[in-house]
């Protein structure tokens, strides 16, 4: 079990695209690089770099990424090896690094599907196609729409300042109908109102 949740030296987006192209499954970058490669430019330092794989296809994963990787599933603020053959029922994040010494490259974040239809983990009510969840850049890299990804920054239950900062950068490039995706995914969620939505 490792403890050195701070030792991270990521991986560059150009070097994720390339681990991630030879492997057959859909798959996404996430967090506040997704927001950067959307406008198409870097607007702050990111300490870490975010891959979203479906839950369904974590074995391919595994088996790729095992081959030069190290992976912990983290679950309950714990860092445990993700072992051959367990197949991740409730974690949905997972920790890769070369070996278990050396800095964390970069996470996983396992998403739940159905259908073709993917699902929101904090209300399970807010839904989308799984094809309608990602976009690409000119070079194709796939990243996590941007809505979907300010849904996750706004939703958990105490929204940092650098989320509330990447929604200001954000806001004025959002299209309307990712606006009132957005706004109809937050009042869902919080009924009883939310920060951000007054902006919206």
């Amino acid at each position: 079990m490792r403890t050195d949740i701070s030792n991270w030296k990521p991986l560059t987006v150009r070097e994720i695209n390339e681990i991630f192209s030879d492997i057959p499954i859909r798959w996404c970058i996430a967090g506040g690089w997704a927001l950067d490669l959307h406008l198409g430019k870097q607007t702050r330092e990111h300490s870490d770099v975010d891959v979203i794989i479906t839950r369904e296809e974590q074995f391919i994963a595994y088996e790729h990424l095992i081959r030069d990787w190290t992976l912990y599933r983290a679950e309950d603020g714990k860092l445990s090896l993700w072992e051959d053959g367990v197949y991740l029922n409730t974690t949905n994040d997972v920790w890769v690094s070369k070996n278990d010494e050396s800095p964390w490259a970069f996470q996983l974040m396992i998403i739940d599907t159905e259908d073709y239809w993917w699902t929101y983990k904090r209300d399970k009510s807010i839904r989308r196609p799984i094809a309608d969840m990602m976009l690409k850049t000119d070079e194709g890299i796939p990243y996590l729409r941007p809505e979907i990804q300010l849904l996750h920054k706004a939703g958990g239950s105490n929204v940092r300042e650098k989320d509330y900062r990447d929604f200001q950068t954000m806001l004025p490039s959002l299209l309307e109908q990712e606006k009132e995706w957005l706004k109809s995914s937050l009042n869902r969620q919080f009924p009883e109102g939310h920060d951000w939505l007054k902006f919206l």
